[in-house]
């Protein structure tokens, strides 16, 4: 598999650039595990009662790969139960079980179903349940072209201003299935660049999360980078300033695989300025 590309701005100090190279490299190396977002195989969406599951053309939810025939996932109000084909010579959450309750991704750990290289596990995006597959084997890993990034460039590590929301307000963000996720928002940051002034606004992505979660898009959106948005984490604000390291902009997973779920960047996070720092457009996308 091949490395991040690393470049950087001839004032970008020795320190800087090896913190930068050092996130980079661990976030190649999240992405390209064998469980990365690289493995994802296939998205299925479950229908009430039984979903027989498998490789072979006579189940309800045809995989494409792993076993002939992995069991049955019966949907019963919301709730999703797994009962393994003996056959299959699978495991459940790495034991040798014959059924369970299927706990969702919204768990730190969701249950996961695995045979050889091939696993899968259930998702819920607002109510709707269904079972997120992963290869190892994925041609999107092991033909993975690497990650092309921007010059690391310590003038887009930006100290905002950070303008607190009292109450903190909500901000209604479009996923890919076309459904509309809410998260809270405590406050705005604000910028400027090439002398205008600008704001994102950061989510809470998970209660009791100790950083910030940006979507955001801007005018190198479709052309340099990802169309769609790019990502960005930001420690909590301090002493009302929060801090933007648009080098550690990446993109989400739906740069790289059609079966992934992404959050697109709100309206009020898509900036009319260039930002060329952090990941660009990944060559071998679906998009």
């Amino acid at each position: 598999m091949m490395s991040a590309k690393v470049e950087s701005t001839p004032s970008a100090s020795s320190d800087y650039i090896k913190q930068i190279e050092q996130w980079r490299q661990g976030r190649l190396q999240r992405l390209t595990a064998p469980d990365g977002w690289l493995s994802l195989a296939g998205l299925y969406w479950l229908k009430d009662g039984a979903n027989h599951i498998g490789s072979a053309t006579d189940n309800d939810l045809v995989l494409g790969v792993g076993p002939a025939h992995f069991g049955v996932v019966t949907l019963d109000h919301g709730k999703a139960t797994f009962k393994l084909d003996r056959r299959a010579k699978a495991t459940i959450d790495g034991k040798a079980r014959s059924s369970a309750a299927l706990l969702d991704d919204s768990h730190e750990h969701p249950t996961t179903v695995a045979a050889g290289p091939v696993s899968f596990y259930l998702i819920d995006r607002n109510g709707r349940k269904g079972l997120r597959v992963k290869d190892s084997q994925a041609a999107t890993r092991t033909q993975f072209r690497g990650i092309e990034s921007f010059p690391i460039d310590p003038s887009w590590r930006i100290e905002a201003r950070w303008v607190p929301f009292e109450p903190p307000h909500t901000l209604e963000t479009p996923n890919v299935l076309g459904q509309m996720d809410s998260y809270p928002v405590p406050g705005k940051a604000v910028f400027e660049r090439d002398g205008k002034t600008f704001e994102l606004l950061p989510v809470i992505e998970v209660p009791g999360d100790t950083q910030l979660f940006l979507i955001f898009a801007d005018r190198t959106s479709g052309k340099e980078t990802y169309g769609a948005a790019r990502f960005l984490y930001a420690d909590m604000p301090r002493d009302g300033k929060i801090v933007l390291d648009f080098n550690q902009a990446y993109n989400p997973p739906c740069a790289f695989t059609a079966f992934a779920t992404c959050p697109l960047a709100p309206p009020g996070n898509r900036l009319d300025l260039r930002v060329t720092a952090g990941e660009k457009k990944y060559a071998g996308g679906p998009h």
